[in-house]
């Protein structure tokens, strides 16, 4: 923190009103150091012209009071706020809702203190500071971001504390800043476990709520997984009840794509209900699930779902679905039958629109495709011959696949032999059809790695994955991933285990880089029990603690008298403890109490009532051998009591005083 003696104070400023005090210099520096950690969280999701601007105004400012010179003239200040306002207006293209609200709050927060002077612009200058640190929770609520915003409270408290003792030194403020918050802490626990919990996020407001989620889509074109598949961020945490399935198990089924035309796969039409248009049977996996809010109402779950809870929805794809896009962290527990047959009876016109294709694209797989047809006994067969040309064509894995014209699949196969899954889900689905099998592409995440800390099995988007399905008599929709015939170590080993030899792994996957993997292991952890614990305390996490607690079924009227008799005794507590705080860490209090406890052993206690210097002439009387002694020390505490303020060297020269007092 900044002290005062970094600045020189201000000089030549009027106040602006009758007894309001002019911007002292260390103020200006807590004021200052709370409004640059209020915005740090900010600086990352604004606008790069607002972020900008921001900082801009907060430098002006520090080098105002740096240099002792007055405030800019309040025209200029004017002009900027109208400018500012005229940008978000432009940049988002209205007022109304969080992103240009929180970008115009963060102007504002420098605006202001470009002209702040006086005790009630300081004032204004903090709570701005705290709009601005519950703003941060709008977009980002992890546990970075809270701590930070705990130590920007922190600092504000401290700008507040400067107001009303300005000779109070930084330690001191933050001292009794920290004490300020844990007071604070019982409401806050108390309103969080009790106040009823309201389902979606409070800031989900029209047009901009959800904007910047990213993950799968409901198409696939040649480098949209790929892409993704650089990112390392988390797509969805799993933890099972038992034994994970194995990793050839661990296929989390995203869009299920139908529709081709030559360059691009889109999903097609599907119907939904609410039970599996399917018999579950195989073994049986128990998990919860955790997503990240990817604003789509695909739950990602892992193949088959079943005995799902209520709102969840099967489509004929055996896609599990939200009645609601996904818009904040969601957790589920879900069940599922990897071994399921699926698909025996299926209708005609879903084989159909397996089997279209667009017409006069990609001869040459064409041709490959009737040449297998031709020679085949059954379908199957068909399936065993394509599969025996992918793997003898010795396509190549890779995170860099070349760029193709038109004939996208012709140039994979016969040009580049070099691409993602999605170019050899692609391919195959395409020779499939070809043949006259019906196929279609499934695309969602496959595999997971289990953190060894809190054993949750981390799915991440480089996790992102497309496989294919063909429909075969009397076997129903098999799951067929043709990456595995040019990389079989994607399956079980993750993209690490798959890529070619020499070709650059993402950073956390290198193997020089173990050890940042364990202190990521650790992190998420800590972040997972986060996610878990608080944000995800939902109404219906609510409702099973009351109901544990004999609480579940009580009405609005009965909570609202809970939770006044509660704040009401937590005041209390609260009031009673800081008063006998305050009067235990007063050292002349303590100081007095010592010399009162010494002269009560000897017979001479304190009446209640009896004051510092009546006490004196008393035990001078008493004890005349030391009664220039006692005089001194009750004089010394009388003055220093009620004549303030006492100074740490006048406390300690009375302690001393004391401790040598030799009575006999």
């Amino acid at each position: 923190m900044p002290g005062p003696a970094m600045f020189r104070r201000r000089s030549g400023t009027a106040p602006h009103a009758t007894g309001a005090a002019t911007l002292q210099a260390d103020q200006g520096a807590w004021l200052l150091s709370a409004a640059a950690l209020t915005l740090a969280p900010h600086l990352l999701t604004l606008p790069l012209w607002v972020s900008a601007l921001s900082v801009l105004l907060l430098g002006w400012r520090a080098s105002l009071l740096w240099q002792g010179r007055r405030t800019p003239n309040t025209y200029l200040i004017v002009l900027i706020a109208i400018g500012a306002g005229i940008g978000v207006r432009v940049a988002f293209g209205h007022f109304f809702g969080k992103d240009p609200g929180l970008a115009f709050l963060a102007l504002l927060l420098g605006l202001k203190l470009l002209e702040t002077s006086t005790m009630r612009d300081i004032r204004a200058v903090i709570l701005l500071c705290f709009f601005l640190q519950l703003g941060v929770f709008f977009d980002n609520q992890s546990l970075p971001v809270a701590a930070l915003t705990l130590g920007a409270s922190l600092l504000s408290i401290g700008a507040l504390l400067s107001l009303s003792d300005p000779a109070a030194g930084t330690r001191e403020r933050l001292r009794t800043s920290a004490l300020l918050l844990a007071q604070g802490l019982p409401f806050m626990l108390m309103l969080f476990v009790l106040f009823p919990r309201i389902e979606g996020p409070l800031w989900g407001l029209p047009a901009d709520a959800h904007s910047g989620m990213s993950g799968l889509s409901d198409t696939m074109a040649p480098g949209s997984i790929s892409n993704l598949s650089l990112s390392e961020a988390i797509a969805f945490r799993a933890e099972f009840s038992g034994t994970p399935p194995r990793p050839a198990q661990r296929y989390w089924r995203g869009p299920v794509l139908s529709e081709f035309d030559g360059s691009t796969w889109r999903a097609a039409r599907q119907f939904e209900g609410e039970r599996a248009p399917y018999a579950p049977s195989g073994p049986r996996f128990e998990y919860r699930i955790t997503l990240e809010a990817h604003n789509q109402r695909w739950l990602l779950a892992l193949d088959y779902p079943a005995d799902a809870p209520e709102g969840v929805r099967y489509t004929t794809t055996f896609q599990a679905l939200s009645t609601q896009p996904l818009r904040s962290r969601t957790r589920l527990d879900l069940v599922a039958y990897p071994e399921t047959v699926v698909g025996l009876d299926e209708t005609a016109p879903v084989l159909d629109a397996a089997l279209r294709l667009p017409p006069d694209s990609n001869p040459r797989t064409r041709a490959l495709a009737r040449e297998l047809a031709a020679g085949s006994a059954s379908p199957a067969h068909t399936l065993a011959r394509t599969l025996d040309r992918m793997r003898a064509i010795d396509l190549t894995y890779t995170l860099r696949p070349p760029l193709t014209g038109g004939n996208g699949v012709d140039a994979f196969l016969f040009e580049t032999r070099r691409g993602f899954c999605e170019h050899f889900a692609s391919a195959f689905v395409f020779m499939m059809r070809a043949a006259g099998v019906p196929a279609r592409v499934v695309t969602g995440y496959q595999g997971g790695e289990i953190n060894p800390v809190d054993g949750s099995m981390i799915v991440r988007q480089s996790d992102a994955h497309a496989w294919a399905e063909v429909w075969l008599p009397q076997r129903g929709w098999i799951r067929i991933d043709p990456t595995a015939l040019a990389a079989p170590g994607r399956i079980e080993s993750g993209l690490a285990g798959a890529l070619p030899a020499g070709e650059a792994l993402p950073l956390f996957m290198r193997p020089q880089f173990s050890w940042l993997r364990d202190l990521r292991f650790r992190w998420e952890a800590v972040s997972n029990s986060w996610n878990q614990w608080v944000l995800g305390y939902n109404s219906e996490r609510q409702r099973e603690f009351l109901s544990r607690l004999g609480l579940g079924e009580l009405g609005w009227s009965t909570w609202i008298g809970i939770l006044g008799v509660a704040a009401a005794s937590l005041m209390g507590l609260l009031f009673a403890w800081a008063l006998r705080q305050a009067q235990a860490s007063d050292p002349l209090d303590r100081a007095w109490a010592n010399f009162s406890a010494r002269l009560a052993r000897h017979g001479l206690s304190r009446h209640p009532a009896e004051g510092p210097l009546d006490y004196g002439r008393r035990l001078a009387q008493a004890l005349p051998g030391h009664a220039a002694e006692i005089t001194d020390i009750t004089t010394r505490y009388a003055n220093l009591r009620y004549r303030p303020p006492a100074t740490p060297e006048a406390v300690r020269e009375l302690k001393r005083r004391i401790r040598t007092l030799k009575l006999t």
